[in-house]
């Protein structure tokens, strides 16, 4: 089978390298043009890129699919079947058909749950028991197509956005492999997916990352999870911006303003929040590394003493 693949962050090189390492046929990849990263702002290659480059691969980098030549491009390929994993460009009806067997997303939600561009880090902060992998078949709608193969994992307690990318990712790799053999043997089925099910997961923002005390610690809490280790969450105390890495809830309401310090001890700083007490054991702040309160009393930094207010 003729496979090209598009897809351009580590999530997308981690299914590369599945789709590699389970012998199959990779004619092609596409990923987004290099961008400048990095203190001097070089061109770096993404993920993908790079895993295509050591493969000896050929690597396709259009700034869009929309235009004549592209399209053509990839029409010479004579590819059977595209898979894209969080590529970041938009495939017009025109890409879309130029695979014999279409074009096959690893989206990493359980549609038609947490459709769009961030639905790891929107599955911790809403709460969700589980999230998993949906192999889909790609029309021109957002996440709409018909779903041909889920995977399920727990969210589990302690998952951040980090961790939980990248147990998904391993997933989706595992997935996609799963979904060429079903369908190599003709047995990939199609099921539509509920639109009245459907939620959109709208993509990251630093500023949603300014933690508003007057939530329960329990949505803190979850929020600091999900937005670990991007865009990350913060306060401010007084022109201080003060950066938290790690917290968890607790039970029982203080009757403080939300926002305000109630204690600073070695195992965390606990904080009044709308509703219980979070506890905050890792923070970050200006000009410093992230460090545990423990370490933060050791170095006997004077902030975020009880009574403080934070906002």
């Amino acid at each position: 089978m003729r496979i090209v693949f598009a897809g351009t962050p580590d999530f997308a090189a981690t299914a590369l390298k599945a789709l590699l390492d389970a012998g199959h046929q990779v004619i092609g990849v596409y990923s987004q043009p290099d961008r400048p990263a990095g203190r001097g702002r070089k061109l770096q290659p993404s993920p993908v890129k790079q895993v295509a480059l050591e493969a000896g691969l050929p690597v396709y980098q259009p700034e869009s699919l929309r235009a004549e030549d592209a399209r053509q491009q990839l029409a010479v390929l004579k590819p059977d079947v595209m898979i894209v994993a969080a590529y970041g460009l938009i495939l017009p009806k025109a890409v879309l058909e130029i695979p014999v067997q279409g074009c096959l997303n690893i989206h990493a939600s359980l549609l038609p749950r947490w459709r769009g561009a961030a639905p790891i880090q929107r599955a911790i902060a809403a709460g969700d028991a589980e999230t998993g992998i949906t192999i889909m078949q790609m029309d021109e709608g957002l996440d709409t197509g018909d779903m041909l193969l889920k995977s399920a994992t727990p969210i589990l307690p302690d998952d951040t956005g980090g961790s939980l990318h990248d147990r998904l990712a391993e997933l989706g790799g595992k997935a996609i492999v799963e979904a060429l053999a079903l369908l190599a043997d003709n047995r990939l089925a199609g099921e539509a997916q509920n639109n009245a099910n459907a939620n959109y997961a709208h993509k990251l923002s630093k500023d949603e990352g300014h933690i508003d005390w007057q939530q329960s610690a329990e949505a803190i809490a979850r929020l600091i999870r999900a937005f670990n280790p991007w865009p990350g969450t913060y306060t401010d105390l007084g022109t201080q911006r003060v950066r938290i890495h790690q917290a968890q809830a607790m039970a029982g309401d203080s009757g403080k303003a939300p926002g305000t310090v109630l204690s600073r001890e070695r195992d965390g700083i606990d904080i009044a929040c709308g509703e219980g007490t979070l506890r905050v054991t890792r923070i970050q702040l200006p000009g410093s590394k992230a460090q545990s309160i423990n370490d933060l009393i050791n170095g006997g930094k004077q902030v975020l003493l009880p009574g403080q207010e934070l906002h």
